[in-house]
């Protein structure tokens, strides 16, 4: 078995890439753990809170709360080269979710999972206000 290698190693897509299910897992959890609901509701709320326009408000919403190797990946992921964007989703937007994906992956990686878990409550609240501003 080979050693674990070192997450500040890994390219900012291959952190963005562990971290969009990372991030979507704990979307996952947090909509469940506000109750039964049926499945379209459940996924409706998933994909509102997943896309690339909310995952960019989070973004902007977290930078100026995280240390400066944080915010080192952050940057490194929204610049990173990711080849195509979605459609439906604005280039800029997409660059930003890239960066919060990339955050989300390192940590993850790096076994630093107090702060994954108070960075994505952080997350949830941007993301409800920005709910209410719509």
């Amino acid at each position: 078995m080979q050693a674990q290698q070192d997450p500040k190693l890994l390219s900012p897509l291959t952190l963005a890439f562990v971290g969009d299910g990372v991030y979507e897992l704990l979307v996952r959890k947090s909509i469940v753990e506000m109750g039964s609901m049926p499945a379209k509701a459940l996924n409706a709320r998933k994909v509102e809170l997943v896309r690339a326009s909310s995952q960019a408000a989070v973004y902007d919403g977290l930078e100026s709360v995280l240390t400066d190797s944080e915010r080192e990946i952050l940057k490194r992921g929204r610049n990173a080269h990711t080849g195509s964007v979605p459609k439906n989703a604005l280039v800029a937007d997409y660059h930003k979710a890239t960066g919060l994906e990339a955050l989300f992956g390192f940590l993850y990686l790096a076994g630093e999972h107090a702060r994954l878990q108070s960075l994505f409550q952080q997350a949830m609240q941007i993301s409800r206000e920005r709910m209410k501003e719509e």
